[in-house]
């Protein structure tokens, strides 16, 4: 006892020497510090394994906190998604109420414009009826067969008359003669410095009621004067010709006529040329009372290029019934071929049925 008693004691010592508490325990007490101390021990095994408890329902705590964070987290951005969402829908509903507006809109326009179409059909409707209408009553003996067949009997007339036209007044060629040519342009003629004032004209030339027509730039002395008369004649044939025509085919003249058989005048309400001297006071008046210039077709007393120019013009009212009838023109420098073609179209079989 006593040897145990010692080594409880040094060992004791030993530790209070650590501690520099030294606690002696007698041996009765031993056991019961024994006790003690298997129930400290006990119970610091059990603190320990309520630590590591406590421990691992800390740490089961803290992964629920960070997973309700995260779910936090979550649940902010699910938050932000659907407020954007909200704005988006409400922008969307505005859209859609600009939308629907404009729609009502259109539909409105669109009653609008179906009314209006209907309106319109019924008015086509009424005026397809009417042509309907206006093609049976032309189709009738009313007609349009009627308007043609008076057509071709007013055009068989108007061939009629101007056929006798044609026997009062022959175009004819003249063969194996060799006289004065007709017109040519009077600017050129002038100039070519011929001692009669005229340009022989091949043979074949042609000639109305049998006179040749020559135009003469200037006169001289040497120039034949029963010549002169006799183109005057031919152009005052040439004028009553045009004139006849004009009335049958109900064209007015662009240069209107003044006849006189040898001494016939044209007139022009737009000269291109200017007066002569001994005509300036007439002119004066004529502007004054806005009447149209006259222009002698015959040379003999008057001006010759005053004289040329109304050849020319007596040209363009032939031209002109020409471009009518539907005829072309064969140039300015050719006053009887030009009516020669004139009475050909309207005389030939062509012309009635045009």
């Amino acid at each position: 006892m006593e040897s145990k008693k010692v080594t409880l004691l040094l060992c004791d010592e030993t530790k209070n020497k650590k501690d520099n508490k030294v606690k002696l325990i007698q041996w009765e007490d031993y056991e019961q510090e024994l006790a003690r101390l298997c129930s400290l021990t006990s119970a610091l095994n059990e603190a320990k394994q309520k630590k590591q408890l406590v421990q691992h329902k800390l740490q089961s705590l803290i992964q629920v906190e960070a997973e309700s964070l995260s779910r936090l987290n979550e649940l902010d951005e699910m938050k932000e998604k659907l407020d954007s969402r909200k704005l988006v829908m409400g922008n969307t509903s505005m859209h859609s109420k600009v939308v629907k507006e404009k729609v009502k809109k259109q539909e409105e326009q669109l009653s609008n414009d179906i009314r209006s179409l209907l309106v319109a059909g019924t008015s086509l409707s009424a005026a397809s009826k009417r042509l309907q209408d206006a093609s049976r009553s032309l189709a009738g003996e009313r007609g349009y067969g009627r308007l043609r067949t008076l057509q071709r009997v007013l055009r068989t007339r108007q061939q009629y008359m101007v056929s006798q036209v044609q026997l009062l007044y022959p175009v004819r060629v003249a063969i194996g003669q060799s006289p004065e040519q007709e017109l040519e342009s009077f600017n050129n003629s002038f100039n070519s410095g011929d001692t009669a004032g005229s340009k022989p004209l091949d043979q074949g030339s042609l000639t109305i009621a049998g006179l040749h027509l020559t135009v003469f730039t200037k006169m001289s002395f040497f120039t034949d004067k029963k010549e002169v008369q006799r183109s005057a004649t031919a152009l005052g044939y040439v004028a009553h010709v045009v004139a006849l025509l004009a009335s049958y085919l109900q064209v007015p003249l662009r240069y209107p006529l003044r006849l006189g058989g040898s001494r016939s005048y044209i007139r022009d309400y737009a000269p291109s040329i200017e007066p002569s001297s001994s005509d300036l006071t007439s002119s004066s008046s004529v502007s004054a009372n806005s009447r149209p210039v006259e222009f002698p077709l015959f040379l003999e007393g008057q001006d010759s290029t005053r004289a040329a120019y109304a050849v020319f013009l007596l040209n363009k009212d032939i031209e002109q019934l020409l471009n009518y009838i539907g005829g072309r023109s064969l140039g300015p420098r050719h006053v009887l071929a030009n009516l020669k073609e004139l009475l050909r179209t309207i005389l030939s079989p062509e012309y009635i049925d045009t």
